[in-house]
């Protein structure tokens, strides 16, 4: 569908990347990968025609519309929230202004049978094909949906969009590219903006309504569900691999295993060839050899290895006092705006727990934090326990450091002891290594700012851990040196977020939040993700078997890094999602249920053929001739039978699956 060919970018004439050449095909699920500034954003804007590139050429075919979602964008906020999701449909009344245009010309025309007269009928059947495969005017109901799976409840649909956040306001901006159906979609961070119901509805629309997808995303369990394809920026070069991100992180791991060997093995040449030079270099019964491996020296190609990696980087919370058995208790607190947010809310957070507060952007959750913290007044009642020293993380913790310190000072007036030795390599795991480390924190970006307040606080003894929306700033390194810290805090966390990978395995006990209502759950965020889906199913009175499910899959071995794994003491609860089942018996159980999955999905496609081949049929019967016809009537029984025998495996398979 596009061709990369030979592509070059340069910046004040350093080189991003040099001859990079791929492929993207039709329905391809891609995940772009690589470091903080290898170039993933600006590869998009290349892909979408909104940069030229130094060298090489992008092309496609004529007709390929290409959608782009940049990570900062212009809003308007002069319409409302439906009408602005409508412009997405602009492109149909131009076609349907086309198609008009060409009928009246059709009927003006008598040269039926000249070549001009057959191109202008071949392209009004090609425009009216693809006006009925857009919906033709019927497009309203589908930007009510797109909305709602959004986040927007259908109140907020006649609201002006200035009236919203910045937040919202972008997904307005998803919802009409997603909308407009473009044949490549390019979205960069299209999650952080969104809760978790959110990103499963965005999931399944990408997986069975899109089409080519390229993703740059730090949600690992968004890309993972997602995409099937992973292209990494890394070392000026693209490379290329057919497989989901996690199963990329291990071949890429394998493959820095043999850049190395092939490094250690050409130092050592490059070693061996250098001394033979300076031992021989003014021996005249030598000089022919000295100058063949002067020669031989000059053609090295010197072999570049990966950006080192520092995920296996361990912090630790400073040590602090204890504090009391219950931080927190919370009893009957309600808070009111101008309508109420929460109301009678009843929780006790134990010492040592870490627990999530999660539900859909603007249900109270960080009106609650705020209650904790005192910061605004609430009705009802509020412990903060003997002891709790707490230590609160938002994004505008960021506007109170020093903006004349730099990035290092910064921190090493809070580091304590041996971890003062360790200043630089914490930098470096968030994305500060090198000369970023010397920068003055006035000249750094709001998401910069964020990262230096998360690592100051990473080195500030608390027992009593309140972080909202922690990750958001963060790419997966710094995410996994995150989340092995707080597995090894040994106080009281709560964790704001919708960021299900970060959440898996860290947390044992979720608190949602909805209709001013706070409702507590025992287990790991995809207990509560399965148990919301249910409820759904429920409330909603469908048959549990025959509803497609929109809840993601838990992962078969949890995504929950290997050093958050090992961070765990033995002993203790890593979560119910993650210590449930062995290593390898989840994986057999991944596999059972991918298997399940394909079996519900391949009986769901059968199905939805013969049903469109009854309904066909049945049209036929109607008809005078039909009635008339025999055979019709042996092919209708023979379809009935066929569905129920599909029906009976798929409904096999559900059950089987709901059980897995």
């Amino acid at each position: 569908m596009i061709s990369v060919e030979h592509l070059a970018i340069e910046f004040s004439a350093k080189p991003l990347f040099t001859d990079v050449s791929f492929v993207i095909n039709d329905r391809d699920r891609i995940a772009l990968t690589g470091k903080n500034g290898a170039g993933k954003s600006t590869l998009l804007k290349v892909i979408a025609g909104q940069q030229r590139p130094t060298a090489g050429t992008v092309s496609s075919p004529k007709d390929t519309s290409v959608g782009y979602l940049p990570q900062v964008m212009e809003l308007a906020g002069e319409r409302t929230v439906i009408d602005e999701a409508l412009l997405a449909f602009d492109h149909i009344h131009d076609l349907q202004a086309d198609i008009e245009r060409m009928q009246g010309e059709m009927s003006e025309r008598t040269d039926y049978e000249s070549e001009a007269y057959m191109a202008l009928v071949e392209r009004y059947t090609r425009a009216e094909e693809r006006f009925r495969l857009l919906g033709g005017l019927n497009f309203r109901a589908e930007v009510e949906r797109t909305l709602s799976g959004l986040g927007f409840e259908r109140s907020d649909f006649d609201r002006p969009t200035r009236e919203l956040s910045g937040g919202w306001r972008m997904r307005i901006e998803l919802a009409k590219l997603l909308l407009r159906q473009p044949d490549i979609l390019l979205l960069d961070e299209p999650t952080n903006h969104l809760d978790i119901e959110s990103i499963q509805w965005l999931e399944q629309y990408l997986q069975q309504r899109a089409g080519a997808v390229i993703l740059v995303s730090h949600d690992r369990a968004f890309i993972n569900n997602v995409t099937t394809r992973t292209l990494e920026i890394s070392c000026g070069r693209i490379w290329d691999y057919k497989v989901k991100y996690d199963e990329y992180v291990r071949l890429r791991a394998e493959r820095r295993e043999q850049q190395l060997r092939a490094y250690e093995n050409q130092q050592k040449e490059i070693a061996e060839l250098k001394d033979f030079i300076e031992r021989f270099r003014y021996k005249p019964t030598k000089a022919v050899q000295v100058q063949e491996r002067i020669k031989q020296l000059g053609r090295i190609v010197p072999i570049e290895v990966d950006e080192v990696d520092n995920s296996a980087l361990h912090l630790k919370f400073p040590a602090c006092q204890r504090s009391g058995d219950f931080p927190l208790i919370v009893e009957d607190l309600s808070k009111s705006y101008q309508h109420p947010v929460i109301q009678h809310v009843n929780l006790t957070i134990r010492r040592g727990e870490k627990v999530a507060f999660v539900g859909r952007n603007g249900e109270g959750k960080s009106t609650l934090v705020k209650c904790i913290l005192g910061e605004i007044p609430f009705e009802g009642s509020l412990k903060v326990g003997h002891n709790a020293q707490i230590g609160y993380f938002a994004q505008n913790q960021a506007q109170l450091l020093d903006p004349e310190q730099t990035v290092f000072d910064t921190i090493d007036r809070v580091a304590r002891g041996d971890i003062r030795t360790r200043i630089r390599d914490i930098l470096g795991a968030f994305m500060f290594g090198g000369e970023e480390a010397d920068k003055k924190v006035k000249v750094l970006s709001g998401g910069e700012r964020s990262r230096l307040a998360m690592i100051k606080l990473l080195l500030e003894p608390v027992n009593f851990l309140i972080l909202d929306e922690p990750t958001n700033h963060l790419d997966m390194r710094s995410k996994d040196v995150l989340k092995e810290a707080i597995a090894a805090f040994d106080g009281t966390v709560v964790l704001v977020s919708h960021d299900r990978q970060f959440l898996d395995g860290l947390v044992e006990k979720v608190y949602s939040f909805g209709g001013g209502r706070v409702r507590e759950h025992l287990g790991g965020i995809y207990d509560w993700i399965e148990s919301e889906h249910h409820a759904d199913i429920a409330a909603s009175g469908a048959s549990p078997q025959r509803t497609p499910s929109a809840v993601a899959t838990r992962p078969a071995a949890s995504t929950a890094t290997a050093a958050g794994r090992t961070a765990t003491p033995a002993g203790e609860k890593a979560g119910v999602s993650a210590s449930r089942l062995s290593y390898e018996e989840q994986k057999a159980a991944a596999r059972q249920r991918k298997k399940l999955e394909r079996a519900v999905a391949d009986a769901e496609r059968e199905l939805a053929d013969l049903e469109a081949a009854l309904h066909m049929l049945e049209a036929r019967m109607s008809t005078p001739e039909g009635a008339a016809d025999v055979t019709l009537y042996e092919r209708h029984d023979h379809l009935h039978r066929q569905i129920e025998e599909v029906e009976a495996r798929w409904l096999e398979a559900s059950e089987a699956l709901s059980e897995s």
